[in-house]
């Protein structure tokens, strides 16, 4: 019996997956520094957030809402081996040649609660599957048209999600969050309607032209 060849991946899928993989371990590590954009303070991650949730719509353009879920879906194995890995090496003594300074800012940048991680996790898989979820239903509502705004409504929805969630579950009763909350979804809806629209075009452009290369 003839064994059948495996289906071939489009290049851009292909592409467009491992760049994703890369965002979601890379977001939490960036996350660590505060930015200052103007009046709004935010944590760094977001840029890789937005990245995630402009390749995901990104894909769902090309290649429809169910495979750009799977990608979604698949996105909590580099997460959670990332977060993984982080326990292990922190659990592994150090060398004693590092020098402490090192070790200290090492320790501290790398550390979080339960609680941080869980909503990271729960943050990462809600919002992102709105965000394929309202970017696909407005493309069936409006065709192909509007690919700006199909993506800067998705996100925004998304991101203002991605900071209920994780904001609440990493530190609601450790201290006041409606400030920090606040913050946040402000600083995101701007990022949102800044950098996506662009993005997004500049993703489908590059998806199309390495599909046609193939």
């Amino acid at each position: 019996m003839e064994s059948r060849a495996p289906a071939p991946i489009a290049r851009s899928l292909f592409a467009f997956s491992i760049f994703y993989g890369g965002m979601v371990c890379i977001a939490g590590v960036l996350g660590n520094k505060q930015v200052a954009l103007g009046p709004l303070a935010v944590e760094a991650g977001i840029f890789a957030f937005l990245l995630l949730v402009v390749t995901s719509s990104a894909i769902a353009e090309l290649y429809g809402r169910q495979i750009a879920n799977r990608l979604v879906q698949l996105g909590f194995i580099p997460l959670i081996v990332s977060l993984f890995l982080t326990l292990v090496v922190l659990a592994v003594p150090a060398s004693p040649a590092m020098e402490p300074e090192r070790l200290s800012a090492f320790e501290l940048m790398m550390t979080g609660t339960p609680r941080i991680w869980l909503g990271g996790i729960v943050a990462y898989g809600t919002s992102q599957t709105l965000n394929v979820t309202i970017f696909a239903a407005l493309k069936g509502r409006e065709g192909g048209r509007f690919l700006w705004l199909r993506a800067a409504i998705a996100s925004v929805l998304s991101q203002v999600l991605d900071s209920l969630l994780f904001v609440t579950i990493a530190f609601y009763g450790v201290f006041p969050i409606g400030e920090l909350m606040m913050g946040q979804i402000i600083a995101k809806v701007v990022l949102s309607i800044v950098l996506v629209p662009p993005l997004i075009y500049a993703f489908v452009a590059l998806g199309r032209r390495l599909d046609r290369q193939a």
